[in-house]
């Protein structure tokens, strides 16, 4: 007696992200398992109850997973205050203004997604705020969460004034005639703002938070992703959605390194890695090792340009020793954690792959698979390296292109020569690396095609006229759709998904067209019509 799919996906190129980078033109589903490739295999499997998709001028691939993103806090700022898909001052300050005449009884104002771009040296000022909202506390991430917005009342609360210290791992950003603070946070200045003062989230705020998230992913095709920065209460949150079977992607959690403090957290991570649970794995440390180039945090081996022609004395910022980060990645990877770096700076990258060494050297080969996120400055030197370590290298594609904020508040300072060395993916690829690829949303767009679009152009998709960044560093459309899909499922340690094969779980996703098609038209402007997860429908082009 035939064992009939539960589901069907017809009329339509497959391609598979396996090694060879083969193609199939259907696929069948039973359960949450792959049973059946091939028109003529898949044919034999239709009965009465198996739901037949027929996607005639689509395409199908693996579902997407995203190998670094934020989805509690970008659910968090749609669920509040969300900047993230406005351009300029103004439309900030009519939707602010809008968003707190909406909720007169909310206590504090938060969320974010506000660009540098838009403010002279990137740097937005409290009264403004002021004027909208001047009888509430305003807190406001910018788009790279480096940095917070705030009002006087915010700055009251904090106590900070003229004669408040920067802390060691940020900056207060202050008017150069008077030394009062501007209503800018930077770095660690924003994040023991919001730690200290900000009312936390409850855990069902949280779960309609990461709820939020996951709906807007799923209708991107994403089924799967790496969580970048889990704290205890996002944790709980996970742990309450899989537990109620409201989580349907598969997360991996990123357990956030407090770097004010030493080795002895580890403790505390091997207790939260023993409540993960089937669809949420709490198994990666995430550390942040510099800032970022456009406040001048991102980590240098030679200092800034000062934007005129010269130079500075500042390096940036390494938060964590080298030492410290040697001692603690050799213990984590002992303890067979995988480590999640945050590295943007070419000493933070050189740092952090020296910590894979040293741990390397301490424990021997591994398959923790650790992996460096953002890589936007590395010096050839270093390229080899990562398929030498075997460190995976975690690209953030969308920002490989030449927009304001990098036109304005990065090259500048960089200077010509370590300009040209941004986002080197061709290179990588060249050198044997293992790609993966993840958005950082809420910092970019959480649209995978868009960011693949990037990777393979080098042009910002709302402004094709441009000319391509670096092209020479684009990648092939086929290496980028295996980045964000067998890529970030090989990081993700999910090796059940991320190719279409017989045997894998059926995590997958239908496109209203066929990328490979030169007719197609831009590969951002693809849609999804249809996303599964674990052999569930979980999104469908309305």
């Amino acid at each position: 007696m035939t064992q009939y799919a539960d589901l069907v996906i017809t009329e339509a190129p497959v391609f598979t992200a396996d090694a060879a980078r083969s193609w199939t033109d259907a696929v069948a589903v039973r359960g949450d398992r792959i049973v059946a490739l091939g028109a003529a295999n898949v044919k034999e499997l239709i009965g009465p109850r198996t739901l037949v998709i027929q996607a005639r001028g689509g395409m199908v691939l693996p579902g997407f997973q995203d190998s670094h993103i934020h989805a509690p806090f970008a659910g968090r700022n749609r669920l509040h205050v969300d900047l993230s898909g406005l351009a300029g001052k103004q439309a900030y300050l009519d939707h602010i203004a809008r968003y707190a005449a909406a909720n007169p009884g909310k206590r504090w104002i938060i969320g974010g997604g506000w660009a540098m771009e838009y403010f002279p040296g990137g740097t937005p000022r409290k009264e403004d705020l002021d004027a909208i909202v001047p009888d509430r506390p305003v807190f406001l991430f910018n788009r790279d969460v480096h940095g917070a917005w705030v009002n006087s009342a915010a700055l009251e609360i904090g106590g900070i004034t003229k004669d408040t210290p920067d802390p060691v791992d940020g900056r207060i950003e202050r008017d150069p005639q008077t030394g009062e603070p501007t209503g800018t946070l930077h770095e660690g200045a924003a994040y023991t703002f919001f730690e200290r003062f900000v009312p936390p989230l409850s855990r069902e705020q949280w779960e309609a938070a990461i709820l939020n998230a996951q709906e807007h992913l799923h209708s991107l095709g994403i089924t799967g992703w790496q969580d970048a920065w889990v704290t205890p209460e996002t944790l709980a949150a996970y742990r309450s959605l899989d537990s109620s079977g409201r989580l349907t992607a598969r997360v991996v959690g990123a357990l956030w390194w407090d770097r004010h403090r030493g080795l002895e957290q580890i403790t505390g991570f091997l207790d939260q890695r023993e409540q993960g649970t089937a669809r949420f794995r709490p198994t990666t440390v995430k550390i942040m090792t510099d800032g970022v180039l456009e406040n001048h945090t991102g980590a240098l081996l030679e200092p800034y340009c000062d934007g005129c022609g010269g130079h500075t004395d500042n390096r940036g910022l390494f938060y964590v020793d080298p030492e410290v980060l040697n001692a603690a990645v050799t213990e984590l990877d002992r303890l067979g954690f995988q480590v999640h770096m945050h590295a943007i700076g070419d000493r933070a990258v050189r740092n952090a792959l020296n910590a894979v060494q040293a741990a390397r050297e301490a424990n021997g080969g591994s398959d923790n698979r650790h992996h460096i996120a953002h890589i936007q400055l590395i010096q050839p030197e270093d390229i080899p390296r990562f398929r030498e370590l075997g460190v995976i290298a975690n690209c953030q594609a969308y920002w490989a292109q030449m927009e304001p904020q990098m036109e304005e508040l990065t090259i500048p300072f960089l200077g010509r020569d370590r300009a040209d060395l941004q986002y080197a993916f061709g290179d990588l690829l060249r050198s044997g690396a293992t790609l993966a690829m993840g958005s950082d949303w809420p910092v970019t767009t959480a649209n995978p095609l868009e960011e693949i679009e990037v990777a393979v152009t080098r042009i910002d998709p709302e402004n094709r006229d441009n000319a391509p960044f670096l092209p020479e560093q684009a990648l092939p459309l086929p290496v980028a759709l295996t980045a964000f899909t067998a890529g970030s499922a090989y990081l993700n340690h999910d090796d059940d998904a991320g190719v279409i094969a017989i045997g894998k779980r059926a995590d997958l996703v239908v496109l209203d067209r066929n990328l490979f098609d030169p007719a197609a038209g831009p590969i951002g402007d693809a849609r999804v019509v249809c996303t599964i997860a674990s052999g569930s429908v979980v999104y469908e082009r309305p």
